[in-house]
């Protein structure tokens, strides 16, 4: 058997992390197991769907390079097979007109409910009713009023529902248009979906469209329910909880592959490892150790996750990515070693936002310096340091990190003081706070011009000071 999984978001509303980790867990399973990955638009919501929210799951999927093998395909695309279908059904007997107008349904559904039964369709069309002039019927499947439907999940095990609960679902609207339930079966019976891995908010569709699958003579596929992703406070997640759409991510700096490490491992394990590479996760992935119990999103520990795979990356292959958060910040880039700068910065970053706010001093001198900084660090006291520091700077020949280093070590040893009490002084003044990469790196990126230039002013106000 060829494995073929599909992705099958619905364009209601923007393409969020819930439905990344779906879209992941289809991917690698595929992948694992040489398989076909198909994204399917599950777009028969003609009202709520938009083409904004379909653009952010072509372009969130390409950001993440989960690239299906077949797709996007759009089920509003598919409305003469599903009419077809329905015909084959109608003619088995397996489906039926209903005449009720929304007036029988509504009282229907009262007296249901006033004497505490759950409200359901309660076949009144099933054997047939007459036509009734001016009332364009829905079309309902038929569904077996014995007997139950076994979901075999393969996360939570076998689930059995009672076919006597479930009412004969419409599966064509009155104006022409075929229901959710309906399409899917039909889509993963002709798309020849082996493995349908989806949110368990799914699980009780499951049963219905067993039962159309078997009217249909089709084979019906593994399920497995992937349990909800919380939010950080354990109430589902939702935009209180912050980024709505996947492209948020990527805007806040965030990298795909640690995007995708985390929420695989929000909700499958692989002993105690944490960080993987996404070729990685695709030879180890099983759905048997998907777990079972819904997880929390933990914005700390995505942010970790991000650095970490951020450590991993070289300078030269982050800079690009740099370069377009600085370039959104107003900063221009030209002319300046990115590369040098992502190095030295990306063990104090979780994310490249943080990692451009983080460099923007090495674009333009300090407008002002950090309060308390300056008043520990640009005084008079501290003022003779500076001083020997930039003779020293101003005569080294060979400008380079390493030869920086040993310089400012030199004279820390000759001031009988540790290279701190030189490096700190100087950091405040050509960065202009407390914090930067090591002193001889910052150094090295500026240029001797520019750190001169700094020193020169950091030193007036220390000596006024």
């Amino acid at each position: 058997m060829t494995v073929r999984t599909r992705f099958a978001p619905s364009p209601t509303g923007m393409l969020h992390i819930g439905g990344v980790r779906t879209a992941l867990f289809c991917w690698l399973y595929a992948r694992r197991h040489g398989g076909t990955f198909i994204l399917r638009i599950e777009d028969t919501d003609r009202e709520r769907s938009t083409d904004e929210a379909i653009q952010v799951i072509i372009d969130g999927m390409d950001w993440l390079g989960l690239k299906p093998d077949e797709g996007p395909v759009f089920q509003t695309k598919r409305y003469d097979r599903y009419r077809e279908v329905i015909g084959q059904l109608l003619a088995s007997g397996h489906a039926y007109h209903c005449w009720c107008t929304k007036e029988e349904l509504d009282q229907m559904r009262a007296e249901q409910q006033a004497r505490k039964e759950k409200p359901r369709y309660d076949g009144r069309c099933r054997h047939g009713r007459a036509l009734r002039e001016g009332i364009t019927p829905v079309v309902r499947f038929r569904n077996p009023t014995e007997g139950s439907v076994v979901v075999r999940d393969v996360v939570h095990g076998p689930i059995e529902f009672q076919n006597a609960e479930l009412d004969d679902l419409i599966i064509l609207r009155s104006d022409g248009n075929p229901t959710y339930n309906f399409c899917v079966a039909v889509d993963d019976w002709d798309m020849r979906i082996t493995h349908v891995i989806r949110g368990d908010d799914h699980i009780n569709n499951t049963p219905r469209q067993l039962n159309m699958l078997q009217a249909m003579g089709a084979e019906p596929p593994v399920y497995a329910h992937l349990p909800m992703i919380l939010g950080p406070d354990g109430t589902k997640l939702s935009k209180r909880h912050g980024a709505v759409s996947v492209l948020e991510y990527r805007n806040a700096g965030f990298l795909p592959e640690a995007l995708l490490n985390y929420l695989g491992r929000l909700g499958w394990s692989h002993g105690d490892q944490e960080i993987f590479s996404l070729e990685e996760m695709t030879r180890l992935f099983d759905l048997d150790d998907v777990n079972k119990s819904a997880s929390a999103l933990n914005p700390d520990k995505l942010a970790w996750t991000n650095q970490q795979h951020m450590m991993k990356r070289p300078g030269a292959a982050l800079a690009p990515l740099l370069a377009e958060r600085l370039q959104a910040l107003g900063v221009d880039t030209a002319g300046v070693d990115l590369a040098a700068i992502a190095d030295a910065q990306k063990e104090r970053a979780k994310t490249l936002l943080e990692m451009a706010e983080n460099s923007r001093f090495f674009f333009a001198d300090p407008q002002a310096y950090d309060p308390k900084a300056a008043a520990k660090n640009l005084t008079a006291e501290t003022a003779p340091v500076l001083e020997r520091v930039r003779a020293v700077l101003d005569s080294l020949e060979a400008w380079g990190a390493a030869g920086i280093h040993a310089a400012l070590e030199a004279l820390a040893a000759e001031l009988g003081v540790g290279l701190g009490k030189v490096a700190q002084p100087v950091r405040v003044a050509l960065a202009g706070g407390p914090v930067s990469p090591p002193i001889d790196a910052t150094v090295a990126i500026l240029g001797r011009e520019t750190v001169l230039r700094r020193l020169d002013r950091a030193l007036g106000v220390a000596r006024s000071g």
